[in-house]
């Protein structure tokens, strides 16, 4: 398999080896994919790196961010079936390795190819982070797993918050310094309606993450999950069809999660009475705006049409 330089296009590394028939990719063992680096094979890794892209890492036996680092990519690379090599080193114990390859701190992963370096990064990166910085230089298996983040976000979607409790949960112990997880497991809280125990878990964010675009996005659903009348008050609006129930019903769709129901009847109503509670429509589609994220679907396909309402 080619890698590519994402910044030029160029083709980096040999002539690619001939595709596997589709649906498969070549089965390799432990020890075909990753190599113990040392003084002694350093030169041969390198040269290797003209034929196949070698990830070569520093780490340290006592230091737990290197281990988890080291799993996740040993796993990539059984995964990856050969389309990588992965050349571990122990930092300490060959200090020469890591002053050759200019490693000041572990973990330390780099990307190298045709003898040169391509790519690298420091600190261990969360699966999904990993793979999407592979996928910047290499295709990925069609039949990939997929990432905890992945399935935790899959999970929360189909409403089974205990599995997406569980991985969250996992990946907060695993990654205390990645706090966009903390602010995924708050949106697991705001579903259980542990609506304090989110807004909490938000306060207690560094100030930048805290005031980050994902963090108001929850703190966004908190506040609907609040102002939203019950079912109850729901059903006791009958046929009414005034401003009131109108938005009554648009806020009760947003904290279900009906957002597309509920940001049409808001933007219905912004038509119809926009002076409305102050202009409470349009404030309500920000704030909605703001809990899907700038690039949602939604998001851009609302925010379109608001603009196109008010010029």
């Amino acid at each position: 398999m080619s890698i590519i330089d994402p910044r030029t296009g160029n083709t980096l590394t040999a002539e690619p080896a001939a595709p596997a028939p589709s649906g498969s990719r070549p089965a390799v063992t432990r020890d075909d994919v990753i190599i113990e680096l040392s003084a002694a094979n350093i030169q041969q890794v390198l040269e290797a790196s003209s034929q196949v892209p070698v990830l070569l890492t520093s780490y340290s036996p006592d230091d737990e961010s290197c281990q988890q680092l080291l799993s996740v990519l040993e796993k990539l690379a059984l995964e990856y079936g050969g389309a990588f090599l992965l050349a571990r080193f122990d930092a300490l114990a060959t200090p020469e390795i890591a002053a050759q390859l200019g490693v000041r701190s572990v973990p330390d992963v780099k990307l190298v190819s045709q003898g040169g370096l391509v790519d690298g990064f420091q600190g261990a990166l969360p699966e999904k982070e990993l793979r999407e910085w592979l996928g910047r230089y290499l295709q990925a298996p069609e039949d990939a797993p997929a990432s905890p983040e992945e399935q935790a976000e899959a999970a929360l979607a189909a409403g089974d918050t205990a599995t997406a409790r569980e991985l969250y949960q996992t990946l907060m112990a695993q990654y205390p310094e990645h706090h966009a997880y903390q602010v995924a497991f708050a949106k697991v809280l705001v579903a259980e309606g542990a609506l304090d125990d989110a807004r909490a878990l938000l306060d207690n964010l560094p100030p930048e993450e805290r005031d980050a675009p994902a963090a108001r996005g929850v703190r966004a659903s908190i506040t609907f999950s609040e102002q939203a009348p019950s079912s109850d008050e729901i059903a006791r609006l009958n046929d009414r069809d005034d401003s009131e129930a109108r938005y009554q019903r648009a806020l009760r769709q947003v904290a279900d999660g009906d957002y597309d129901t509920g940001l049409e009847g808001l933007l219905a109503l912004m038509k119809s009475d926009r002076a409305f509670n102050d202009d409470a429509a349009r404030k309500t589609l920000l704030q909605v705006f703001d809990a899907l994220g700038a690039d949602h679907p939604l998001t851009v396909a609302y925010r379109r049409r608001l603009f196109a309402l008010l010029y």
